[in-house]
């Protein structure tokens, strides 16, 4: 079972401006999925750029561990060779998903409408995050559920046997409740139909539809209602992860804030379901081009070419939360920077990520002489006018996004900034610190 690791400090100071090409990772959405799918296809897939951050290879082992043949080929090239729906066989052993929030409840969807048994855990972390909003709903297929309280994980999942599609309206705003709950569908006799209130990211929607499956989407009065026709042959594909857009938010952001900053990043995965960090940051004032639009794979992708900018604070609009809900804590950092209050509502959703985001970030904030306002669900970061004084230590509390989010606060502020603990940034982003690095931050352990 994993347990607390060995906390790793880090620091960032100011070094001079950005320069160069980021050449991002996969998109960690992207790949959990590309994985989950290949592996109830019939045939081979075959994943090019995928994400080889911790939490990812942890799906891998998973689709292992469940019957699939997954094959690591070198440089993000993989193969999974599937079982088809429904073929997943009972694992030896207990699935430990790490990190991964997004692993395991895929996983859990994925094998709860199979005739098997799985026992799930994973680090402290996801120890601690509360895994009833996805049990709940996939016992309405038949599969039932044995741990603590609340759902936390360690869990044992006993999947139903000849599961019948059900009809749910999601009381959350997320893609992984949804997703979940498709992939469930897929192995379940008739229609699945999910109401989500608003629109999240569309990754499963595309994906199964590439893959095969015959599902559509329709706006409703009652928000967006997703059919989906259980028991379909899917078949294998090639894919291509594009550049993952929560990844590229690290160096961007920092680019934005530190003087005289300018870099390129090219392939960035621009799914509208994705990209309101992009939209936010160009109404803040950010000098962000998009060149040589594009589609591969059915994912809209882009080249940035990002500058050193003025900011000023703005009121986002809650209903964009759904597509940067990942990216609010840079923002904070960036609103740090900028003129004027920042106004972030309808982010309840943070605070049962990785940790309580909401929380973690307000409480760094202060740490580096940032004066914030805080609420259920909103965060308000008054700006410094790029006078961000720095010089404390911020708890990530084994949250990747902390973390960086706090490492790229220190390449622009007075003093350096510390972070308690660097170790989960492997779990999304391996690369981080060296890419930084190349670029010419200053980053340090």
């Amino acid at each position: 079972m994993s347990g607390y690791p060995t906390p790793i400090p880090m620091a960032s100071q100011s070094a001079g401006p950005l320069k160069g090409t980021a050449v991002i990772p996969g998109d960690k959405s992207v790949s959990h999925r590309s994985l989950i799918l290949g592996a109830l296809s019939v045939g081979e897939t075959k994943i090019s750029g995928l994400l080889l951050g911790q939490d990812v290879l942890d799906t891998a082992r998973a689709m292992a561990a469940f019957g699939a043949r997954v094959i690591d080929h070198g440089e993000g090239n993989w193969s999974v060779n599937g079982v088809g729906v429904g073929g997943f066989s009972e694992p030896e052993d207990i699935i430990d998903c790490g990190n991964a929030g997004t692993g395991v409840r895929l996983i859990m969807g994925a094998m709860s409408t199979s005739p098997i048994n799985a026992t799930f855990t994973g680090d402290a972390s996801l120890r601690s995050r509360p895994m009833g909003r996805i049990t709940d709903p996939l016992e309405l297929f038949g599969a039932k559920s044995y741990g603590r309280s609340k759902g936390f994980l360690p869990l044992t999942m006993v999947g139903a046997r000849d599961a019948h599609g059900i009809n749910y309206t999601s009381p959350h705003p997320s893609a992984q409740i949804k997703s979940a709950i498709l992939l469930a569908g897929l192995n379940s006799l008739g229609e699945t139909t999910l109401i989500e209130p608003e629109k999240t990211r569309d990754h499963s929607e595309r994906m199964l539809r590439g893959f095969g499956a015959n599902i559509e989407t329709v706006e409703t009065k009652n928000g967006f209602e997703i059919t989906l026709e259980g028991r379909p042959e899917l078949i294998a594909q090639n894919i291509a992860v594009p550049c993952d857009p929560s990844s590229a938010a690290f160096p961007v952001c920092a680019a934005l804030i530190v003087e005289g900053s300018e870099i390129f990043l090219p392939n960035i995965g621009l799914n509208p379901t994705r990209s309101g960090l992009f939209t936010t940051l160009v109404e803040m004032g950010a000098d962000i081009v998009f060149e040589n639009n594009r589609l591969e794979g059915g994912e809209p992708v882009a080249d940035l070419r990002v500058r050193a900018s003025s900011l000023d604070g703005i009121e986002v609009p809650s209903d964009r939360a759904p597509s940067m809900i990942d990216e609010y804590p840079i923002l904070s950092v960036v609103a740090a920077f900028a003129s004027g209050k920042t106004i972030m509502r309808g982010i309840k959703e943070l605070r049962v990520k990785e940790c309580d985001r909401i929380d973690a970030m307000a409480r760094g904030l202060e740490a580096m002489g940032v004066k914030i306002e805080e609420g259920e669900d909103y965060l308000i970061v008054h700006g410094q006018n790029g006078e961000v004084e720095g010089g404390g230590i911020a708890q990530t509390h084994l949250d990747h996004r902390i973390a960086m989010s706090f490492l790229c606060m220190g390449l622009a502020s007075k003093k350096s900034v510390k972070v308690d603990d660097g170790h989960a940034i492997a779990t999304s982003f391996p690369i981080f610190t060296n890419l930084m690095s190349d670029l010419g931050a200053h980053i340090t352990s």
